[in-house]
């Protein structure tokens, strides 16, 4: 768990530093958040975090049409993401982040990339996925294989030097399983948890709605058994980044969640390493219900709130310079004794 002595000096440091105490509102929180997770008073500013964006289909997507794209676009993002030009690209840039994209179960021939980076599909874990409506997501050996695949990416990233993490996501459909997950780890409804996902209309919302409720009525006899739940309902990207978030805590490495899609990986992670969330925060709210949903289910507080839905990592990078700008005030102010100005309570 969190170093509990270094978040103690931390808060401590708070009170001796040249402003009312808590005047810098969820900086404070913040700054102690990363003290803890960093097992340092005071901490420093995150010099290597890391996005890596699970990529997969859901053949949901086809079978119900719950989404206002078609599934070939998630081959096309992908490749567009190893060529640099996605929004979260954009930002990881201008985040100093890493980007890597790995193809989990993306509906296209094994070969799409090989003219741009034939590694970015050269560990998948099957071809899209079941529509959950009906059957399951995938069988046990390929969700086993799958949240193996997350947990070997968190190892790997660390290796390279990673000290944040960041889970994105791209995958047309990929909020309906989402939804789904959470309506029955939040214990909501399914018309409650059903968002727009990618702009879909008023008709496309009421057969999302009939889908998530059918999902999750097929997913109810297994939420005792997270690997069988994500194997029922979920999807192989979905099970990746619950192996990639679990495996993180367990590591001792921070996290950033993103939106409705790392938010339902983080509820199952939580049942597969309880206290896992010890190590996250919430990036941003989405404007997806299901992830309001989530994060009050998880005590996490998102940092921002911007409208944002695109998921990719975007809202989770975003969040970055508020964590610099809470190490700094933290390392960098001056206390009222070395400044020479009076506390209130002098």
């Amino acid at each position: 768990m969190p170093d509990e002595d270094a978040a103690a000096a931390a808060a401590g440091r708070q009170l001796t530093l040249t402003k009312p105490a808590g005047a810098l509102g969820r900086l404070e929180e913040l700054s102690v958040w990363m003290c803890a997770v960093q097992g340092q008073c005071p901490p420093t500013p995150f010099r290597h975090p890391a996005l890596v964006i699970f990529a997969g289909d859901h053949g949901i997507a086809r079978t119900a049409s719950t989404s206002a794209y078609p599934p070939e676009v998630t081959a096309q993002m992908v490749a567009n993401f190893v060529t640099g030009g996605a929004a979260a690209n954009v930002l990881a840039r201008q985040m100093g982040a890493t980007v890597r994209v790995v193809d989990v179960s993306v509906d296209a021939d094994a070969g799409y990339l090989d003219a741009i980076d034939p590694s970015v599909a050269a560990r998948r874990i099957r071809r899209s996925c079941g529509s959950i409506d009906r059957e399951d997501a995938m069988t046990l050996d390929e969700t086993a294989a799958a949240i193996a695949l997350g947990r070997a990416l968190t190892h790997e990233e660390q290796s390279a030097g990673a000290d944040l993490l960041i889970a994105g996501d791209m995958g047309i459909g990929n909020t309906t399983p989402a939804a789904t997950l959470i309506g029955l780890l939040t214990g909501t409804d399914a018309a409650t948890v059903t968002g727009r996902g990618t702009g879909i209309d008023d008709a496309t919302l009421t057969r999302k709605a009939s889908a998530v409720a059918a999902a999750m009525s097929r997913g109810a006899e297994a939420l005792d058994d997270p690997t069988l739940l994500l194997a029922r309902v979920g999807s192989p990207d979905i099970a990746a980044m619950t192996g990639y978030l679990a495996e993180a805590s367990a590591r001792g490495i921070p996290v950033i969640l993103d939106g409705i899609v790392s938010c339902a990986a983080a509820l199952v992670a939580e049942r597969l390493s309880p206290g896992a969330c010890d190590w996250w925060i919430a990036g941003h709210r989405s404007t997806e219900p299901a992830a309001s949903a989530a994060l009050t289910a998880l005590s996490l507080d998102p940092l921002i709130d911007l409208g944002l839905r695109l998921g990719e990592g975007t809202g989770a990078l975003l969040a970055i310079p508020l964590l610099t700008a809470a190490a700094g005030t933290l390392s960098e102010m001056a206390t009222f004794d070395s400044a020479g100005v009076t506390d209130r309570d002098a």
